[in-house]
């Protein structure tokens, strides 16, 4: 019996056949060319098929996983007719006089760098996107083909990596589970996974060896192993963890429609975390009871230039519209550190995280802030809207923040646009802010604890780092103090504390949390259901009582 281990994006056991997935060797030549204008007509040509076949691609996950997974392909149409994308390329044929494969590659190369040098998982992500388009441009350049192979059974497929479009076309009724070398578990891979309900390992120490196809394997998404050749011991025991994972599956559709309501009959709000439109869907169908955290930063990562203020109401219009009354909570622009945009013209620096960023642009180039502060409200009229400012570290800076926001709402009136005033509050996510919430609590509405940042900041540690993996405690004392001392300073206020990092989703934390006093948990749309059981089933006197004891 061989056993691997990997990272789980979707925790479920899989048994089957292996099928070993190689994608054919594409070799990229650099080659000068003559001819510029030819060689730019064969880019162009190579794109338009390119978009006609995610086109087609669009369609065939509309009908497998739905249209928020869909979507995946329709931005990638999008990147594929990006500017700057396309304005690289150009540049490269024309001006470095290089054929179009080598202009193709390059670019691809230069933006799939600049997304993985981010902080953000879901940006980091993006890269596997810029490459999957590259990919499928270079195939057709060079007359190959893009598609899987067909599988004879229901199997579970061992890659080196598999690009999103790779994915969708696999036979969706064959697939029993996924499990590659590389990949993220915030790529569009791993979400089309977790939509589709397939075990699922990431970043694992499997060797691709054709000599794998056919032995028979089980894929333990709760442990994170695959197991090769398995002995009737383990065989026994992976068909038991299996039939209580799907029996788990059913009963965890029973949550929905549910009020969250501990056992001692305190209600929390389970919120969901999104980076855009595309995901709304998914935050209603696990039955979501709003949005604690709209990642309102990826509007200006997907333009050329700074969106309008039309732009930005359109689509936050769209999202409270959608929403049908539910909160949604938007962040103003986390921009800066990681979130490098070239029309901001930010300034290098050594260390970003530390920086020029999120707040600090905003407080100090206030035309920019004004503009999604006066589409925030506009939008406002359209649901249940709160706005978050993020890496506050000062009452000073909140009360700035909240100044410009007034300014905005009477720029508004004065063009005969008369909007409510609405809920807002601070992310803490910064030590300074956890020391100094019960000064901020006087200011504002509510506190969303974004744990990410928190940690590391409270731990001096770079959460990215792997070298640093021995040392970084998500559960360390601190953090979890620093928490505490959130929510008490909250309620002596009387405003709501939730939590929107990574933390909320932590199974293990959440009677811990309850026992704090948390009002909210804003999660992935998939961790709203487990979460929702833990909750209707913890009687937070017993669990306080049991701490003492």
């Amino acid at each position: 019996m061989i056993v691997r281990e990997g990272k789980s994006v979707f925790k479920g056991v899989a048994i089957g056949k292996i099928f070993v997935y190689k994608k054919a060797e594409k070799t990229v030549s650099q080659e000068k060319i003559t001819d510029t204008a030819a060689e730019l007509a064969r880019y162009e040509e190579a794109k338009a098929k390119a978009m006609s076949q995610l086109k087609a691609l669009y369609e065939k996950a509309l009908k497998d996983v739905g249209e928020e997974e869909a979507m995946i392909f329709d931005v990638h149409q999008m990147l594929l007719d990006d500017l700057d994308y396309n304005e690289s390329i150009q540049n490269i044929i024309e001006n470095d006089k290089m054929n179009a494969e080598y202009a193709v590659f390059m670019t691809c190369e230069q933006l799939a760098a600049m997304f993985l040098s981010m902080d953000d998982d879901y940006m980091r992500g993006r890269a596997a996107d810029v490459k999957d388009i590259s990919e499928r441009v270079i195939s057709i350049l060079n007359g190959s083909q893009v598609s899987p192979e067909a599988m004879p059974e229901p199997v579970i497929i061992v890659a080196e990596d598999l690009a999103p479009s790779e994915t969708v076309q696999f036979d969706k009724n064959k697939l029993l589970a996924l499990v590659t070398q590389k990949g993220s578990a915030n790529s569009h891979t791993a979400i089309l996974a977790r939509t589709m309900n397939i075990p699922s390992l990431v970043t694992t120490d499997i060797e691709v060896n054709p000599e794998y196809n056919g032995k028979m394997a089980v894929v333990d998404g709760f442990a994170g192993l695959i197991y090769i050749d398995p002995d009737e011991e383990t065989m026994a025991k992976m068909r038991e963890k299996k039939g209580r994972a799907d029996q788990q599956r059913a009963l965890l559709q029973e949550m929905k429609g549910k009020e969250t309501v501990t056992q001692s009959g305190k209600h929390i709000h389970l919120y969901s975390n999104i980076g855009g439109i595309q995901d709304v869907d998914a935050v209603l169908e696990n039955d979501s009871e709003g949005i604690g955290l709209f990642r309102s930063e990826f509007l200006y990562l997907g333009c050329d230039d700074y969106p309008s203020e039309e732009v930005q109401f359109e689509a936050y219009k769209k999202v409270l519209s959608r929403m049908g009354g539910k909160k949604v909570i938007i962040r103003t622009m986390d921009i800066g550190a990681d979130k490098q945009i070239d029309y901001f013209n930010l300034p290098k620096e050594d260390n970003p995280a530390l920086g020029y960023r999120a707040i600090r642009i905003c407080l100090t180039r206030e035309d920019i802030f004004r503009t999604q502060l006066r589409a925030l409200y506009r939008a406002s009229a359209y649901g249940t809207l709160s706005i978050m400012f993020p890496m506050i570290i000062s009452a000073d800076e909140t009360k700035r923040a909240l100044a410009l926001a007034a300014e905005a709402r009477a720029e508004l009136a004065a063009r005969g646009i008369v909007v409510d005033e609405i809920e807002r509050g601070v992310m803490i996510e910064t030590p300074a802010a956890a020391l100094l919430s019960d000064a901020l609590a006087q200011e504002v509405d509510f506190f969303s604890i974004g744990t990410n940042d928190l940690s590391q900041y409270t731990m001096a540690i770079d959460r990215q780092n792997p070298q640093l993996d021995l040392f970084f405690d998500p559960h360390h004392p601190a953090v979890l103090r620093m928490i505490s001392l959130v929510v008490e300073n909250a309620h002596k206020a009387g405003i709501w504390a939730g939590i929107c990092g990574e933390l909320g989703a932590d199974q293990s934390l959440t009677k811990e949390f309850l026992a704090m006093g948390v009002d909210e948990l804003s999660v992935s749309p998939g961790s709203i259901l487990p979460l929702r059981k833990i909750i209707l089933e913890t009687n937070v006197t017993d669990y306080k009582a049991g701490k003492e004891c």
